[in-house]
């Protein structure tokens, strides 16, 4: 698998991503993950979509329940051609039950608990902690890359403007 030091930062320290780098231009990997109701789902299942898949360490943190909450509130204007995808390494429990309190029905979060299969397959697995790191893509309909952004410090929101005009440019 390959390491990928020095790309990202954890409260300034310097932490290394596992997996293939992925850059605007390429066929999306497969992966499956996990949702709330414990069931596979399988990111070829969203083809026909724009789709914005946005990678946190844990929705229980602070910036990842604050961007989390911002991408449902614009999944919800942006209408039924667009999926947003928030996956991380918590539970399906835990993502439902963060969910549940926090009001969430427009984006759909996906746990990659079991396999590290997006980590990996799009490089944001942290290595020493089996977290995401802080990551946001954007495909098309045809299954390619069409915005890649790798935040540079895990604990900084992700560029809101340039993932939603991706997504604009896209429908």
């Amino acid at each position: 698998m390959t390491e990928r030091p020095g790309l990202v930062t954890m409260r300034g320290n310097p932490v290394v991503l596992l997996g293939t780098r992925i850059n605007v231009g390429d066929a999306a990997p497969n992966f499956t993950a996990v949702g709330t109701d414990l069931t596979p789902v399988d990111f070829s299942s969203f083809r026909g979509k724009v789709c914005v898949i946005y990678a946190v360490p844990s929705l229980d943190t602070p910036v990842c329940d604050t961007s989390t909450r911002r991408f449902n509130e614009e999944a919800a204007r942006l209408g039924p051609d667009v999926s947003i995808l928030t996956v991380s390494m918590d539970l399906p429990f835990a993502q439902a039950r963060w969910c549940g309190a926090a009001g969430i029905e427009a984006v759909k979060t996906l746990s990659d608990h079991r396999d590290a299969s997006f980590g990996t397959a799009y490089g944001v697995l942290i290595k020493d902690l089996r977290l995401l790191s802080r990551a946001v893509f954007v495909v098309d309909r045809t299954g390619k890359v069409q915005h890649v952004e790798i935040v540079k410090e895990i604990a900084q929101e992700p560029n809101y403007d340039a993932v939603l005009g991706a997504v604009r440019k896209l429908m």
